[in-house]
């Protein structure tokens, strides 16, 4: 069977959200029995905003980004992303659009080691069949301020500044959403903030939408947003918390 592209609304409004989760449910089988990560999530991502998603161990924080992404497939609902709904598009397209439209920003940065710093951050056009243009790429490692570590491979650089090249490949194909797993998760705090602050910046200056899983209250208080998971459904938000607030926000849930 041919693989279909994806077909992009021609207007999508511009009151509409970026992203919008209905009714997502999502359950495992094994040996053990069924267990239920998502159990009926249902949410809207506005476009241009910044929301850090939390809560305990085991609440379904990434099962609900996997599933925002197209990385996994619930078991029920649907996810629509910039007007295009993920279900039953082919994997092949699902691809497309992840390239098109979305940027991910992990813990483990995934540059790949033999290519320089230019190169990994001009991949994502390649595949896509763009020929990246040097003014452009350099432009987004200046955005990132690693302007001067273009010739420079991951291994001759620090945490700090592997996630940086990860966020200036996110960035380059100008993604309407971002998706960011525990991206300061293995940073020191300066990094952290360099990276918490082009995140922001992706909202403030492009427009962008982001999505962070995150555990650390510091980091989800650069958000405007906090939505809160307990055992599979959403259990609450908080606007423009200090990270005070959010860590004791964290500990009502965890008691």
């Amino acid at each position: 069977m041919t693989a279909t592209a994806p077909s992009y609304p021609s207007v999508v409004p511009e009151s509409a959200p970026a992203l919008v989760l209905d009714g997502i449910t999502k359950t495992y089988r094994s040996k053990a029995g069924a267990v239920d990560a998502l159990r009926g999530v249902t949410y809207h991502f506005p476009r241009g905003s910044f929301t850090a998603v939390m809560g305990p161990s085991g609440s379904g924080k990434s099962t609900l980004l996997q599933c925002a992404a197209g990385l996994d497939q619930p078991t029920t609902g649907v996810v629509v992303l910039g007007g295009v709904t993920l279900r039953g598009l082919s994997e092949v397209a699902l691809t497309k659009l992840r390239r098109e439209e979305m940027g991910f920003v992990f813990q483990a940065y995934n540059l790949l080691p033999s290519l320089t710093v230019y190169d990994n951050v001009a991949l994502p056009l390649r595949l896509t069949g763009k020929r990246p243009q040097r003014a452009e790429v350099h432009a987004v490692l200046e955005q990132v301020g690693l302007g001067d570590k273009v010739k420079r491979r991951p291994a001759e650089l620090s945490g700090g500044q592997q996630q940086r090249v990860a966020i200036a490949r996110a960035l380059i194909t100008r993604p309407s959403v971002f998706f960011a797993d525990e991206p300061t998760g293995a940073l020191d705090s300066n990094s952290s903030r360099q990276v918490l602050s082009l995140l922001r910046e992706a909202t403030d200056r492009a427009g962008q939408t982001v999505v962070m899983v995150t555990h650390d209250p510091v980091a989800a208080a650069y958000a405007e947003r906090v939505v809160f998971l307990s055992d599979g459904l959403i259990a609450g938000h908080l606007d423009r918390g200090t990270p005070g607030q959010i860590a004791a926000a964290m500990s009502d849930l965890e008691r």
